[in-house]
């Protein structure tokens, strides 16, 4: 049951006003992700990828991640395969505020690879501009895995329906 309200509980105390608010860019970061970033490398119904099967990686992308050196050389694909659906079906439950505090950590350590591994040349010649959509995204997964969805989520419907004792709507 820890796990349960760990993974579950949403700030039950915070105004609904104060969650309105909370839960704008957690749900413009999810949409950004899902149908643009993550739709580029994973097959989702939506995917403007191409050709790509439901939950197939782009085939450029386990060769970009190789690119990266140890660790992603041992299993670039799967590696690849983590990211891309970290992005694409991440930023979908992250917007619908659906396990967010599991997948922001996913989002959050994506990013932490892209910032690191992917941008941080481009960072070091052309300044932060390189690494800042990464960065904003890496910024709100921090904050949704510490606060969760708020009320403005699945995760609290499923909370109060667990335990109707503490959690209320307002």
């Amino acid at each position: 049951m820890k796990i349960t309200k760990w993974l579950f509980y949403s700030q039950a105390e915070r105004h609904i006003a104060s969650d309105i608010l909370t839960s704008i860019p957690r749900i413009i970061c999810g949409l950004l992700l899902t149908l643009t970033f993550g739709s580029d490398k994973f097959g989702l119904p939506w995917s403007r990828g191409g050709d790509l099967s439901l939950f197939e990686v782009a085939s450029w992308f386990p060769k970009d991640v190789a690119e990266f050196g140890f660790p992603f050389t041992i299993s670039p694909w799967f590696f690849a395969w983590m990211g891309a659906a970290s992005e694409a079906i991440g930023g979908l439950f992250l917007a619908l505020g659906l396990g967010t505090r599991f997948w922001s950590f996913m989002i959050g350590s994506t990013m932490l690879v892209a910032i690191f591994f992917q941008k941080w040349e481009q960072f070091l010649e052309q300044g932060p501009w390189a690494i800042l959509p990464a960065m904003g995204f890496l910024w709100v997964s921090i904050y949704s895995f510490s606060y969760g969805s708020g009320k403005i989520g699945i995760d609290y419907h499923i909370w109060r329906r667990l335990n109707k004792k503490t959690a209320t709507l307002l």
